[in-house]
């Protein structure tokens, strides 16, 4: 998740999220945080109409606010790549912001993450399942067309004995 979209998730101004987490970098290694490049940044706005005019509206809450966050700022900075995190460094996120909704969505997003591990096991479960249905169908493919082959081979040996004149007659004499 981008870091405004997170801060609009916890309720924070993205300046005071990026702030919390440089205080406490050492939580947030490369697996959990990373800065988009220039380049993904552009390529990423382009396919988003209203990011250069996306406003961001919060609730002020004054005693979230630190004393070094400036006053609330209505646009992103668009010149400044935003944070990227990892489902690890959004549960990270929550740890460092001390509210009341941080911690409501660290406990939503663990089990957010925990439903969707269960789905991808479950879809594992059901992969496997198919792959076996599979194997199991090819195998009775290749019965199948041994069955039909021998039929076939005995058809004609049955057709190679017999001939039209040895046949017995039927219908009107």
């Amino acid at each position: 998740m981008l870091d405004f979209d997170l801060a609009a998730l916890y309720e924070v101004e993205t300046k005071r999220l990026n702030q919390q987490v440089k205080r406490n970098i050492e939580r947030f290694s490369e697996e959990f945080m990373f800065r988009l490049t220039v380049k993904e940044w552009q390529n990423m706005r382009s396919q988003i109409v209203t990011a250069s005019s996306q406003d961001i509206h919060f609730q002020t809450n004054k005693k979230m606010r630190s004393q070094i966050v400036t006053a609330s700022q209505k646009r992103r900075n668009t010149n400044v790549t935003p944070y990227v995190f990892t489902e690890h460094g959004v549960a990270m996120v929550a740890n460092v912001l001390k509210s009341e909704r941080a911690i409501k969505m660290s406990v939503m997003i663990v089990r957010t993450f925990i439903q969707l591990r269960k789905q991808i096991l479950d879809y594992a479960t059901l992969a496997e399942q198919v792959k076996a249905l599979k194997l199991h169908l090819s195998e009775h493919d290749a019965q199948l067309n041994q069955i039909y082959d021998t039929l076939e081979k005995l058809l004609d040996q049955k057709t190679e004995q017999q001939t039209w004149k040895d046949r017995k007659r039927i219908g009107f004499k």
